[in-house]
């Protein structure tokens, strides 16, 4: 599977689940969406992304956490679909779209998106992590299989590795700790100096904390929808190290996007 397959087939399992009855009523369990509310998002931001992979400039928000949130307010509240089938199209239709724009330019091209700047290749991990996010929520609420996957996971490590500092928050203050993260087969290293992380392929000294996590777990947990308890509850993830205690707090020097 190519990064491009993974776009096209979790949009497709998303629009799939919306096609099949889906009521847009439906909340979404521990957010303020309804499933209605989330295709929409979505249908939206596919249709961002696959602009600005065409090379448009779609200025969004402001990269922080907050100013994406109130993004996403004013642009659904002037996008009143809601219908389940037709969002669960344009869904599928949006991550076709954007393969297409994409391959025809390179995969290094600079590129300016709602998390700041980044290379298409990026982009398009950005644009699956967001799928893969918001499709979780839409099955759990629909009561439907999730598309998140091992395979899928390690296509959006290249935009979780690039958000990080964009993610950090005020908990990280002050914050210096070197962790080694072992995710699945990947391997990177985050090291705080003062709060602020600098993401590396190794670590630049001996690591304070090794998390080893399994690649489900760690996007669930990176984008909210799982609490670090949770993760360890279903031993989905292992501490070690000079400092192991690091491993509970690291997931708390963020807020997911």
């Amino acid at each position: 599977m190519t990064p491009e397959d993974a776009i096209v087939a979790t949009a497709d399992r998303i629009a799939e689940l919306l096609q099949a009855g889906a009521d847009p009523h439906t909340p979404l369990p521990g957010a303020e969406w309804t499933v209605g509310e989330a295709a929409a998002h979505l249908a939206l931001a596919g249709k961002l992304m696959a602009d600005i992979g065409a090379g448009e400039d779609r200025p969004y928000g402001d990269g922080t956490p907050s100013g994406l949130a109130a993004a996403n307010r004013a642009a659904l509240a002037v996008f009143p679909q809601r219908d389940p089938a037709v969002l669960g199209a344009e869904i599928a239709d949006t991550a076709r779209v954007f393969v297409a724009a994409a391959a025809g330019r390179s995969p290094r091209e600079a590129v300016l998106t709602p998390m700041g700047p980044m290379n298409l290749a990026a982009l398009g991990s950005y644009l699956l992590t967001h799928l893969l996010g918001h499709g979780y929520d839409i099955a759990v609420a629909l009561r439907g299989p999730h598309m998140v996957d091992r395979e899928l996971v390690a296509f959006t490590l290249p935009f979780m590795r690039l958000a990080m500092p964009c993610a950090v928050n005020a908990g990280a203050a002050g914050h210096h700790a070197c962790y080694l993260l072992r995710v699945g087969r990947e391997r990177f290293a985050v090291t705080f100096a003062d709060g602020v992380p600098t993401v590396t392929d190794t670590p630049p000294r001996r690591p304070d904390c090794t998390i080893a996590i399994d690649p489900v777990a760690f996007l669930l947990l990176a984008l909210g929808r799982w609490t670090a308890p949770t993760a360890m509850g279903r031993a989905k993830v292992v501490v070690w190290g000079r400092k192991p205690w690091l491993g509970l707090r690291f997931p708390m020097l963020f807020t997911a996007p």
